[in-house]
């Protein structure tokens, strides 16, 4: 089989196709915090987590809707010049509020120039039928993405992270939200604890079982001032950490079982060095590991889905 340009579907290709340029995403901190935080299911948050391994300067819960949206449009006017950007909810859980609430929010980024549509990261206990079709009708005027952190499709893992949701509850959730004029994202981080790598190659057949458009992947990090760090300084031998290039080796393995439509839109994620615990990596950008495992699947002659199996019903 003859392949040209990349051996999967990228998400950079997809935004490009669909708009006709590329368009910049701008993170937004709204300030709202998570059931597993808060009290209502539990506290402490997920064990892995430190929501500021993510969050850019101009992205303050302090600051308005508004006021970070042009902030970060002149951030990154300075870089590149950009005619399109997406508002991007990205830290804790952007719909764990009322509605009126969130759809004041929503309405506040959408009416700042240049602002083509939401995406908009949340967990999937915290979806109501109101919402999703809120987001139905909005996305007939505008791009909507609704990215669920879904992390594991190992129940026990998730019980043993704190995430305070199951994988049926996961599965339920996209059921309810399928067929609707939104995009359906989903997360899965790659190494977390007691996963041994057919867990982990289980999860490319679990996701691919899910009505998703696209998927965002990264292996586990270990940050300053989660629960986590704290796990790895009594045990580091309890984890085993991906090395650079067990990773993208891992990686060109785990596309192969993935559904051959599904738009990866990352492969990577890097936390800022001043938090980064574990694992080092030597200084090596996203961009220079995407190359390595394009490289990679080159060499090994495959690609995504390439062993995919389709469900028989």
């Amino acid at each position: 089989m003859k392949i040209t340009g990349k051996r999967y579907l990228d998400y950079s290709s997809f935004i490009k196709l669909k708009f006709g340029e590329r368009v910049q995403k701008i993170s937004l901190d709204t300030g709202f915090s998570c059931p597993n935080r808060d009290g209502s299911k539990g506290y402490g948050g997920c064990t892995y987590c430190n929501n500021n391994t993510f969050n850019p300067d101009y992205c303050e819960p302090q600051k308005s809707i508004k006021q970070q949206l042009e902030q970060g449009i002149e951030f990154f006017s300075k870089k590149k010049s950009y005619n399109k950007y997406l508002a991007y909810f990205q830290a804790y859980t952007n719909t764990y509020s009322d509605f009126e609430s969130l759809k004041k929010l929503y309405e506040e980024a959408l009416s700042v120039p240049k602002v083509v549509g939401l995406v908009i990261g949340t967990r999937p206990d915290c979806i109501s039928k109101e919402i999703i079709d809120y987001l139905d009708e909005l996305s007939k005027t505008y791009f909507i993405s609704l990215e669920f952190g879904v992390e594991s499709t190992n129940e026990q893992t998730l019980l043993s992270v704190n995430r305070c949701h199951t994988f049926e509850e996961t599965k339920a959730t996209f059921e309810l939200c399928k067929n609707k004029g939104f995009h359906l994202g989903a997360h899965i981080i790659l190494g977390l604890p007691e996963e041994n790598e057919q867990d982990l190659l289980n999860h490319a057949i679990e996701i691919s079982k899910l009505p998703i458009n696209t998927l965002k992947l990264h292996h586990l990090q270990i940050v300053k001032n989660s629960v986590m760090a704290v796990q790895y300084n009594r045990n580091p031998k309890g984890f085993n950490l991906f090395s650079s290039e067990n990773y993208i080796d891992f990686i060109s393995e785990f596309i192969t079982q993935l559904r051959p439509d599904i738009i990866i839109e990352r492969f990577i994620s890097e936390a800022p060095q001043e938090l980064l615990i574990a694992p080092k990596w030597g200084g090596l950008k996203n961009f220079e590991i995407v190359d390595k495992i394009d490289k990679k699947l080159v060499e090994k002659d495959t690609w995504q889905g390439k062993y995919y199996k389709t469900e028989l019903v």
